[in-house]
């Protein structure tokens, strides 16, 4: 046998023996959701039986509906969309003009700033909750959408970071060409560096709308009145701790989990390259 053919040989095991290992941890990670969407259109009954029917004998349609309407889905829904969506444009916004003034603006203590905001992401969101909560409630903000969506206004610190770096990689020929021509730091920034910067940006929006629309303790903390709840204390409260309908159950989590699913694979080109940004910090 040849040093070449040798060499195929061992390239051949490798990848056989590493695709072999990325099979296994797949199933492990698709396995909870196979095992989700099939108990959604089974009935109640079959779900525990043994062993186990991952294909139902029967489909339970009507479990999808009859699980949206035990949770008032639909208004719950628009009250997620709204302060996941405010919550993504305060983020974006309050970032990465942040960001942008801790890349492209020297100013006396840059760096402290920049430390700190990085020291910052070590503090658990803990330390602040009692804190915060007295003074929501001494600015009679509780039972309102204040305390969910004002945070965002006032940035994040990875998200900041995040922007930092990116914009670190973007020649600064840019910024000279607009100032050339007259544009101050608003309008390069909007105009000029936000679309350069789009995978950064889109990668903040994947990030904080999947956080805002998961979150459970801040709407459970602040909001008192049903009608406010957001989809995550809905789906939550469904189940009790006497009887669940797993199946009706089941079927509204799936329903729950479809928009950021939908909007990941929309946009995972974008989040992918905006978390290379990280290690790369540079434009192609």
């Amino acid at each position: 046998m040849s040093v070449l053919q040798s060499k195929k040989r061992r390239t051949f095991i490798g990848n056989l023996i590493r695709g072999i290992i990325l099979w296994i941890l797949s199933l492990a990670m698709i396995l909870p959701l196979l095992w989700m969407i099939t108990a959604a259109l089974k009935s109640n009954s079959s779900i525990m039986s043994i062993p186990p029917e991952w294909i139902p004998k029967e489909f339970h349609w009507e479990n999808f509906p009859e699980g949206l309407a035990a949770v008032s889905f639909w208004p719950r829904f628009v009250n997620t969309v709204f302060i996941s969506a405010m919550c993504v444009i305060g983020q974006v916004l309050s970032c990465s003009v942040v960001g942008y003034g801790l890349a492209r603006i020297r100013f006396a203590g840059r760096k402290f700033w920049f430390y700190l905001f990085v020291g910052s992401m070590m503090l658990p969101s803990m330390v602040g909750l009692i804190p915060v909560y007295r003074l929501w409630t001494a600015l009679n903000a509780l039972n309102t959408y204040w305390p969910l969506i004002l945070p965002a206004f006032l940035g994040s610190p990875f998200y900041t970071f995040l922007i930092r770096q990116f914009l670190m990689g973007v020649p600064r020929s840019f910024d000279e060409a607009a100032k050339i021509d007259g544009a101050g730091h608003v309008r390069i920034l909007f105009q000029i560096i936000m679309p350069i910067i789009k995978p950064a940006i889109i990668t903040i929006v994947i990030m904080q709308f999947q956080a805002s629309w998961n979150e459970y303790l801040s709407p459970l903390i602040y909001l008192i009145d049903g009608e406010k709840w957001t989809l995550s204390l809905a789906v939550a409260s469904y189940s009790t701790l006497y009887a669940v309908e797993w199946n009706k159950f089941m079927a509204t989590d799936l329903v729950y989990m479809l928009p950021t699913l939908i909007l990941f694979f929309v946009a995972q080109k974008y989040f992918m390259q905006g978390l290379g940004s990280l290690t790369t910090a540079g434009l192609k």
